[in-house]
């Protein structure tokens, strides 16, 4: 009798296991992600770009590249800390490449101007793409050779460095552009971005 009993629990539990396996729901496989920062003049603009971007996660507006230590907006505006007004971007590269990200990238600012971008002028403005490690850096530096070869500038400006720690920005800078969108648009208007991207890339930008 006690053999059968144990015998009966055994096959109780073997189906109740069965059971969970095979109506258990799907499960869900969370996306791959890596990371990519640029700098590209205000990071108001440059966030509201890439967040239109297929496959991008996140995106996080901030400040890198410079010496100082948990810099603030006045003191990296202001100028003299190293830092860049920059993008962090969390995407899925199943998705999207890193290639693709950089081309992305480049129909989004002016990689002639040396000063700055824009109506914004100074180092803390300039174009930059920052590398995580050697392909990135390869690809980066493949891309800006493609862009020379292209005949299409006579000098490109962006820079290709070494990524740094990233601070994020205050937080009534991220996402700007959806938290005060009249004053963005004005400011984006009146900077001249869009009427310079489609002076040399075209209107397909």
């Amino acid at each position: 009798m006690r053999l059968k009993l144990i015998t009966l629990i055994a096959l109780l539990i073997t189906f109740l296991t069965f059971s969970s396996v095979l109506f258990a729901g799907p499960t869900t496989k969370q996306p791959q992600t890596a990371t990519a920062v640029f700098a590209g003049g205000c990071f108001w603009c440059m966030q509201a770009d890439f967040d239109k971007v297929k496959g991008v996660i996140s995106t996080t507006a901030g400040y890198t590249g410079g010496t100082v230590k948990n810099p603030t907006y006045e003191q990296v505006s202001a100028g003299g800390t190293g830092h860049y007004e920059s993008v962090k971007v969390i995407y899925n590269p199943e998705v999207v490449s890193y290639p693709q990200l950089l081309t992305f990238y480049w129909h989004n600012i002016d990689p002639t101007n040396a000063n700055g971008q824009f109506c914004d002028e100074g180092q803390q403005y300039r174009s930059v793409i920052f590398y995580a490690d050697a392909q990135q850096q390869q690809l980066a530096m493949q891309s800006k050779q493609e862009l020379i070869n292209s005949g299409k500038f006579n000098q490109i400006a962006t820079l290709i460095i070494p990524a740094s720690t990233f601070y994020p920005a205050e937080e009534y800078h991220q996402e700007y552009y959806k938290k005060n969108p009249i004053r963005y648009k004005f400011y984006r208007y009146n900077c001249g971005r869009d009427q310079r991207l489609e002076q040399i890339w075209g209107k397909s930008t």
